[in-house]
């Protein structure tokens, strides 16, 4: 059995939403993001750069408060 070993982290997407007293329920239905994306983010899968740059422009922040790169461990 293998792990998948996941780089990109999501982890500063929820960050960046609380201290900017937002929710996904606001991100949903007041600046349109579907609910298929933060899905995808919940479950650590991939989004496209667009997606990056609409949460950006929404959130007022930088590329690395929406995602960072974790480097996989050697083997």
């Amino acid at each position: 059995m293998y792990t998948v070993i996941k780089m990109i982290s999501y982890e500063p997407f929820w960050q960046t939403l609380k201290s900017r007293g937002e929710s996904t329920y606001t991100i949903i239905n007041k600046h349109g993001i579907s609910s298929a994306t933060i899905n995808r983010i919940r479950k650590g899968e991939g989004i496209t750069t667009q997606k990056i740059n609409d949460f950006c422009k929404i959130l007022h922040c930088n590329v690395e408060d929406i995602i960072r790169y974790i480097e996989e461990p050697d083997i």
